[in-house]
């Protein structure tokens, strides 16, 4: 078997394992794999086909991999789902207790609960989402 071969099947093995780990390493020496594969098509001798993929093995793992991991760790800027909801303007539909009520969130009208489970609110009052808890929302009227 030719070895430009023997270093995609490695490239290859190596990226499906990347898949599972996740740790960017493994996808680094995929990629030193597939470029020593480029190399040993045009008849680089083994000895040189090693090297070459040490150089770029080592030169992608010592360089590339903690800018991925970096960019891998970042925290989430954009908030999703019911996360986006906190913090956002409501009015109150049907008055909200410490027990119940109802509030209009964008176009949206959400079970709610006061926050201050003493306060009473009445319908029209703005008020600001504090938390999300399962489909209610706790609100609390603005000052």
């Amino acid at each position: 078997m030719d070895p430009w071969l023997l270093w995609l099947i490695a490239a290859a093995t190596l990226a499906v394992a990347e898949i599972f780990t996740l740790t960017a390493a493994l996808g680094m020496l995929a990629g030193a794999a597939l470029v020593t594969a480029g190399f040993a098509a045009v008849g680089l001798p083994l000895l040189l086909q090693f090297l070459v993929f040490t150089i770029v093995a080592v030169v992608s793992v010592l360089f590339v991999r903690p800018v991925v991991r970096r960019h891998m760790l970042q925290p989430q800027v954009e908030r999703f789902g019911v996360d986006a909801l906190v913090g956002r303007t409501a009015y109150v539909v049907s008055e909200v207790t410490g027990l119940g009520g109802r509030v209009r969130i964008g176009g949206e009208v959400w079970t709610a609960r006061a926050y201050d489970e003493t306060l009473l609110i009445p319908p029209g009052a703005t008020v600001d989402v504090i938390e999300i808890s399962g489909a209610t929302a706790l609100v609390h009227p603005r000052e």
